[in-house]
């Protein structure tokens, strides 16, 4: 992993005062390429997600928390998605809005969800796929660890055309 001096952040369950963030988020056409969703989220459907979301990875699969800066504002969230309890794994994927990226929070995010992949759910591994254009999410996790281990041809759809991916994996008996 880099050692070079991260900012303080904070991981956090989502809460109702998220809204606004959520729905830039996900909203945000050009990210559109790089996740599963390709589709407006209103203000009441990502009300009812965060209502009914329990924050507990074993009941939902999956765990989405926001990140807060060291003042406590929100910058942006980190998944943990795709959870397989018979395999020990999961997808980690990151998101920070655009006005905060190049500031180390993605890295900061990336290496407290690995802590806690290790400390509390015990994983033996994560993983994220990347599209193989996409340079800084590819050094992302290259620099926290992660090594490229497949690429999957024509994965991500952008368009009327199509891009390979890499999948990226950590694994976690293998971090300090």
């Amino acid at each position: 992993m880099n050692d070079i001096t991260l900012p303080e952040i904070r991981l956090r369950a989502m809460e109702l005062e998220d809204l606004d963030l959520l729905y830039t988020i996900e909203n945000d056409m050009a990210m559109w390429d790089v996740c599963t969703s390709n589709v407006p989220y209103s203000k009441a459907a990502l009300t009812e997600f965060i209502t009914r979301n329990t924050s507990d990875i074993y009941a939902d699969r999956q765990l989405r928390l926001i990140v807060e800066n060291g003042v406590g504002h929100p910058v942006g969230i980190v998944d943990i998605l795709n959870y397989e309890p018979r395999f020990d794994r999961a997808e980690v994927g990151v998101v920070i809005l655009k006005e905060h990226r190049h500031h180390g929070y993605a890295a900061a995010a990336l290496r407290q969800v690995v802590q806690y992949a290790i400390n509390v759910i015990h994983l033996h591994q994560l993983y994220a796929i990347v599209a193989i254009d996409n340079h800084s999410s590819m050094t992302l996790f290259q620099n926290e660890g992660f090594t490229p281990s497949a690429e999957l041809k024509d994965w991500i759809r952008v368009g009327n055309d199509y891009k390979n991916a890499v999948v990226m994996q950590l694994f976690l008996e293998k971090v300090g």
